[in-house]
């Protein structure tokens, strides 16, 4: 099916923004990888701990909103 602003299928459409934040996505995490570096920054093991907590909630948050609600129900 084509959508009516831009003759672009939603598959198309789907893939072609997924790639683009996707690759943010990936851009960004490298980025925070970089805030390992003791040189530049001052961190606690909490302040690793809230932040990758916080990362991993909203990636498992995201993620089951591809799940449909019926297999959802399976999984419990």
């Amino acid at each position: 099916m084509l959508t009516t602003m831009t003759n672009e299928s939603k598959n198309s459409r789907f893939k072609r923004l997924a790639k683009q934040r996707g690759e943010r996505v990936l851009r960004d995490i490298h980025l925070i990888g970089n805030l390992s570096n003791r040189n530049n920054y001052e961190y606690t093991d909490q302040d690793i701990s809230k932040l990758f907590r916080t990362i991993e909630e909203e990636i498992r948050l995201s993620k089951s909103r591809f799940i449909t609600k019926k297999t959802r129900k399976l999984d419990f």
